[in-house]
């Protein structure tokens, strides 16, 4: 019965709320998913995100359709927020996205995800599969920020 961590960080060359806008802005979400993944969402938008804001999910995972529901769980813009799964494939997933400026057109983005795997303690077994899915999906989701976000920049 354990408990993961998985946690991403990246800098980019734009002010802290430009950064923080394009993550309150869910379907960029979408965007920033490997295609693979048949990524999307369900609820009506435009989304109003903010605390105990729901968003809805489909996508695939290793071929299967997979509904997932978030809770936006924390709201402090533009340097915290944190969404929390309520439905989906994981006995626990909760998502913390911090954002600190490193100076004026400098911002770091960390990513820190705990999560812990379904039928526990069997599902643990297969921790090293689903480990590696997960920094595939978030070695995937920094390049496309940082190309995104990078085009964003060069418009300014």
């Amino acid at each position: 019965m354990a408990e993961y961590t998985l946690n991403r960080e990246i800098e980019i060359a734009l002010p802290l709320a430009e950064v923080f806008d394009f993550f309150a802005d869910a379907g960029n979400l979408e965007r920033i998913t490997p295609p693979e993944l048949n990524f999307q969402i369900v609820t009506p938008r435009p989304i109003d995100i903010r605390q105990g804001a729901l968003i809805d999910y489909n996508l695939r995972l290793r071929g299967f359709p997979v509904s997932w529901r978030t809770e936006i769980a924390e709201w402090d813009p533009p340097f915290h927020f944190v969404d929390r799964q309520l439905k989906g494939p994981y006995r626990q997933w909760i998502h913390s996205h911090t954002f600190t400026a490193l100076g004026p057109n400098k911002t770091l983005i960390e990513d820190e995800v705990k999560y812990r795997l379904p039928l526990e303690p069997l599902g643990d077994l297969a921790h090293f599969i689903i480990r590696r899915e997960l920094d595939y999906i978030f070695d995937y989701r920094q390049k496309a920020v940082a190309e995104l976000l990078s085009h964003a920049e060069a418009r300014a």
